[in-house]
C-alpha cells in the first residue's frame, strides 16, 4: 500500500499499490480496451443499473495512473447537488486513486460497501465528496489468463444493503461480460 498525499479537504486517502498496472495496460491495449466508449459495453451497464435498481453502473477499465469508464450508465441531468448548487457530471475518466475499483482490482475479490461513510479508509475518497456516492459494489473482471482487466461496479447516493443477491449479481455480470470480452478476442472481432 502506498500513502497519497494530503486531499485538499486534509484527507489521507490510502490507495492500494497496483503491481499489475503496467502488465493490465499492455494486456488492454491488445484487446482494444481502455481507450475508447463502447456502445456494447454501455448497453451492459444500463443492465447492471436495471439488475440492482442502482443510478450508476459502470464497466472500469484501469492502468498505471487513471481509470477508464468503457461502460457507463448514470442518471440523466445528474441527480446530486453539490453546496454550491451544481450538479457535477460522472465523466469517462477518473484519476486511480479516486473510487473504489483500485482496491476491488488489488484485492482480486468483490466489494461491498453499504455506507462508505462507515469506513474511514473509504469516507474520505474525493467520490464521496464531488459527487455523493455513498454505496458501492464490485466485482473485478478476472480474464483466462488470470489477469485482473477492470471492474464491473454499481453505485448510489444513498446508504443501501446491497444484500447477497446484490453480490451475487455483481459477480456473476463480472464473469458474464469477462466470457464476452474473450470471445470477441478469440472471434477477431475486438472491442
Amino acid at each position: 500500500m502506498s500513502y497519497d498525499p494530503p486531499r485538499p479537504a486534509g484527507r489521507l486517502l490510502l490507495t492500494p499499490e497496483d503491481k499489475e498496472a503496467p502488465a493490465r495496460a499492455r494486456r488492454l491495449r491488445g484487446l482494444g480496451l481502455g481507450e475508447r466508449t463502447d456502445p456494447a459495453l454501455d448497453t451492459f451497464a444500463g443492465c447492471l443499473a436495471e439488475a440492482t435498481g442502482a443510478p450508476y453502473a459502470m464497466v472500469n477499465f484501469l492502468d498505471e495512473h487513471r481509470q477508464f469508464f468503457a461502460g457507463l450508465r448514470r442518471p440523466a441531468g445528474g441527480s446530486y447537488r453539490k453546496a454550491d448548487g451544481t450538479s457535477p457530471e460522472v465523466g469517462r475518466w477518473l484519476p486511480r486513486d479516486h473510487g473504489f475499483c483500485p482496491h476491488v482490482v488489488v484485492r482480486r475479490k468483490a466489494l461491498v460497501l453499504e455506507d462508505v461513510l462507515d469506513y474511514p479508509r473509504f469516507a474520505g475518497n474525493p467520490v464521496v465528496d464531488e459527487f455523493g456516492i455513498r454505496s458501492y459494489l464490485g466485482a473485478p473482471l478476472i480474464d483466462s489468463t488470470g489477469m485482473v482487466l477492470g471492474t464491473v461496479c454499481v453505485a448510489d447516493l444513498a446508504p443501501r444493503a446491497w444484500g447477497r443477491t446484490g453480490l451475487e449479481t455483481i459477480k456473476s455480470a463480472a464473469a458474464d461480460l469477462v466470457v464476452r470480452l474473450e470471445r470477441r478476442e478469440s472471434d477477431g472481432l475486438g472491442p
